[in-house]
């Protein structure tokens, strides 16, 4: 069994022999994008397993070690750590966690320590907790490297583009389950590639969107119209089905189709915070530069897609970063940058543009952040967009699903109104 090491503040550490014989364990946001990340990081020689466990055991384990004041999605995450721990079959001595941190004042950053509190409380102190973050915590078995980040660079670039392809194929496929068949395929050929040390340039990553549009847009689907509703919020319930309670799946059985907006633009919108935080605050001009350097690669990967599904005639593209930040002038500053910030704003403006005036805003119990950019918003784009649908919905442990599907049929049955030209009582947000 490899030994237990501290570092001098009393942290625990992820060593290089727990590399070799632990399991770590990733908790779910995006089903897409994090297979491919687990399949990268098991390229790496990490032994990385994706929790799907869901359900009311999750939310109990959660209320059992993380206050219920604290912010919802925490308590999801961290529930879904413990309930992992103690009934998913694993050697609690020979499992570690692995969990985002950010440097913010928000959950990225902040859930380590809950994590690390609720391990001590369940007298489980031996359990490790990996950072995924760029030096706020070092660990010797664990590192991103330049070739894992580009790598994970590229999971996400695809992953946006299937999400967007399948949201817009699902809701009208004659043959039901055959955008889910064609995700799944696809991500197993991208491992496949990935494992191969294919796809690992830009130009053939373009390659690869133009073979996925054309195997979406070959599926068959009904000529029908469907009322388009847009799903912003704090990230992880924006996109997390335990989270929202599984928003996609019942917009699809009311008749609507989803729109998501992807991951790149949130990751994009958080390196260009670096380099906001030195034009107002001061700062190292290096720091400045790589940030710029980072972004710059991520954007031109992100002009890649949308040239893609541009051409395309089939799909419709979304905006670049550059328009969001374009849009929101105006509403809000770039300072405004805790958690979503400015960016879920611009979002709802980016959808309203797109000609997706039906949003739902998901908040989680304790996001201050969101429910300011989010819901407080809400009025001042009604009053610029007359004809927007914006309906706003509380996930946290004691809303019940019932309230919260019943409050989107009202947003739903105000959109049909809307499209026929005769707008309804407007749902209050």
């Amino acid at each position: 069994m490899a030994e237990l090491v501290y570092n001098k503040d009393g942290r625990l550490l992820f060593t290089k022999e727990m590399k070799k014989e632990y399991t770590i364990l990733m908790p779910q946001m995006l089903p897409v994008h994090f297979e491919m990340f687990r399949q990268v990081l098991s390229l790496e020689g990490y032994n990385v397993v994706q929790l799907n466990n869901d359900g009311k055991n999750v939310v109990d384990e959660g209320l059992k070690y993380v206050h219920n004041d604290t912010c919802y999605p925490a308590l999801l995450v961290i529930g879904q750590f413990m309930d992992a721990i103690k009934n998913g079959g694993y050697d609690p001595h020979k499992v570690a966690l692995m969990i985002t941190q950010t440097g913010g004042g928000c959950r990225a950053s902040n859930y380590i320590h809950l994590l690390r509190k609720a391990l001590k409380k369940a007298g489980m102190e031996y359990v490790p907790v990996i950072s995924v973050s760029f030096g706020l915590e070092e660990n010797p078995g664990f590192s991103l490297t330049i070739p894992i980040l580009q790598k994970l660079v590229f999971g996400m670039m695809y992953g946006d583009l299937i999400m967007n392809v399948a949201n817009q194929v699902r809701p009208y496929e004659i043959n039901k389950g055959d955008t889910d068949a064609a995700v799944k395929a696809w991500i197993a050929k991208l491992v496949n590639r990935f494992q191969h040390g294919e796809g690992m340039s830009r130009k053939a990553m373009r390659r690869g969107f133009d073979e996925i549009i054309a195997d979406f847009a070959a599926i068959p689907v009904e000529q029908t119209e469907k009322v388009r509703v847009g799903v912003v919020g704090e990230i992880y319930v924006k996109f997390s089905a335990l989270g929202n309670n599984h928003l996609e799946e019942f917009l699809l059985s009311e008749g609507a189709e989803p729109v998501v907006p992807g991951l790149t633009d949130f990751m994009i919108f958080k390196i260009y915070n670096r380099i906001v935080d030195v034009d107002i605050y001061g700062g190292l001009w290096a720091k400045k530069e790589l940030c710029q350097f980072m972004m710059d690669y991520v954007q031109k990967c992100q002009h890649d897609m949308i040239d893609a599904l541009e051409k395309s005639g089939r799909f419709r593209a979304p905006g670049d970063f550059e328009q969001l930040r374009q849009l929101v002038q105006g509403y809000l500053g770039e300072g405004c940058k805790m958690g979503e910030g400015w960016l879920l704003t611009a979002e709802m403006l980016e959808l309203i543009h797109s000609g997706t005036n039906n949003i739902v805003c998901a908040q989680p119990f304790g996001c201050l952040p969101n429910h300011i950019v989010g819901k407080g918003m809400v009025r001042a784009l009604k009053d610029n967009y007359p004809n927007s649908n914006i309906v706003s919905i509380d996930y946290d442990p004691s809303a019940t699903k019932i309230n919260q599907e019943n409050r989107i049929k009202l947003m739903l049955a105000n959109a049909k109104a809307l499209a026929k030209g005769q707008e309804k009582e407007p749902v209050h947000a």
